[in-house]
């Protein structure tokens, strides 16, 4: 059974209404033709795990982050949707189904994430670097991303996945350090090493990394934060707006204007980046292939 964390939610951070600027709607009769495929392959979206806002533009799109290693987490970030129980054995199949879906949506750029999986020895290392071969086998010009978790910090497990040679390797920051209880069992410096290390052993590949605001933190921490993300060589960065997924997840202390992200993107890129998106609705898979097909210039703001 998943577990929920309830959090209690001050009066103050009680905010009722969505401000105009965040009025997406989600359209269920734009995701039939996706849900089958899916439903047909036996495979998992963060889309659709994580709530996101954007599912039904990205599925109308035939366009989707595939979550594999199964539905079920080793954390219990408060902020995730993501399920929080214990794992099932690793479906050996499935890197294959990931291929396939591949090829039927003629995809040029994947994005393929995972829950965190502590129980495994690797962290599903092996299972990713699996994944990359099989979508490498079937369709040779699709760009492959990948979004990973820490790995607790195992060296060896990011040099597995980094071996099997993805053209972006991914991993989010996700808040600033003076907030990151919201991220049970992370660690900030744990997490800023991991970018660090992906830029130093392969420096071919770049990498990227997102955060969330409206969380409860400062200007200067998030500036802070874009800076120290920057310092490990990392090239993207995401910015996007906190969303919770109900009342029982984290609460939104704030929901900043488009204004404010665009602040945000023009710090992030005078400290170096190659790309930034930020925006309330941006989150780090969200038009992914923008980062390496489009000038930044070019870019949504």
């Amino acid at each position: 059974m998943a577990t929920q964390i309830k959090v209690k939610v001050p009066l103050f951070m009680q905010i009722k209404r969505k401000p105009a600027w965040l009025q997406k709607k989600i359209h269920p009769a734009d995701h039939a033709e996706m849900d089958k495929l899916l439903g047909t392959l036996q495979l998992n979206t963060v889309c659709r795990e994580a709530a996101c806002p954007n599912i039904s533009e990205c599925f109308r799109q035939k366009q989707a982050t595939f979550l594999i290693m199964g539905r079920d987490c080793t954390r219990t970030c408060s902020f995730c949707n993501v399920q929080k129980s214990s794992p099932r054995p690793l479906d050996q199949e499935e890197p294959a189904r990931v291929a396939d879906a591949v090829c039927r949506l003629k995809l040029r750029h994947v994005v393929i994430t995972s829950p965190t999986r502590d129980d495994l020895i690797d962290g599903g290392a092996a299972h990713f670097a699996r994944t990359v071969t099989a979508i490498r086998a079937v369709s040779a010009e699709t760009k492959i991303e990948l979004l990973v978790p820490d790995f607790m910090g195992n060296h060896a497990s990011l040099a597995t996945v980094l071996q099997a040679r993805p053209d972006i390797l991914g991993h989010n920051i996700e808040t600033v350090p003076r907030l990151y209880a919201i991220r049970a069992g992370a660690d900030y410096r744990r997490s800023l090493e991991l970018l660090r290390q992906a830029a130093e052993l392969a420096p071919e590949i770049p990498v990227k990394s997102g955060i969330m605001l409206g969380l409860g933190e400062s200007r200067e921490e998030v500036l802070t934060t874009i800076a120290d993300i920057r310092k490990t060589g990392c090239s993207y960065l995401s910015i996007g707006q906190y969303l919770a997924p109900s009342r029982q997840h984290h609460p939104v202390a704030e929901y900043l204007p488009p204004e404010e992200f665009e602040f945000y993107r023009e710090k992030a890129l005078s400290t170096g980046f190659d790309h930034v998106e930020s925006a309330p609705y941006v989150r780090s898979s969200y038009h992914a292939a923008d980062y390496t097909t489009k000038p930044q210039s070019e870019s949504s703001p």
